[in-house]
């Protein structure tokens, strides 16, 4: 029980910190239904949970979100204005940091960009491979 109130916190951390990336605009309509959820998500996110507790992973989450910040990863494509909904994206990256796979939360247009904009993406190597990392974009 323990463990897994570990879990969820970490994981709950990091998404609130990755909530920083960049503000959405007003393009997205105030009327637009919300997208579908993407049923693959929840195995994703319970990868990540798994990596804890684990101080390198705490400690790339804080490297990996400030390079993510610093190189404005989530304003390529400026996906933010496709909707008002934010979007959850877990990259799968390799021992280089090389983004391998993604997954969201929600499938629809603005979640596609995403998955586009981090397709080819370059982060710091992770402490061990493969790595789930979790970003939360408004």
């Amino acid at each position: 029980m323990k463990t897994n109130i570990l879990q969820l916190a970490a994981a709950t951390a990091a998404l609130l910190a990755a909530a920083g990336c960049s503000t959405m605009g007003g393009g997205a309509s105030s009327n637009e239904p919300p997208p579908a959820a993407n049923p693959n998500f929840a195995a994703e996110m319970n990868k990540f949970n798994a990596q804890f507790p684990n101080d390198k992973a705490t400690k790339y989450e804080e490297i990996s979100l400030n390079y993510n910040n610093a190189k404005k990863l989530d304003e390529r494509g400026n996906c933010h204005d496709l909707s008002k909904y934010p979007v959850v994206i877990v990259l799968t990256l390799d021992a280089s940091g090389k983004v391998v796979r993604s997954t969201t939360d929600v499938e629809g247009k603005k979640a596609e960009c995403f998955r586009q904009a981090y397709a080819d993406a370059q982060l710091p190597p992770p402490p061990f491979a493969p790595y789930q990392k979790p970003i939360r974009l408004r």
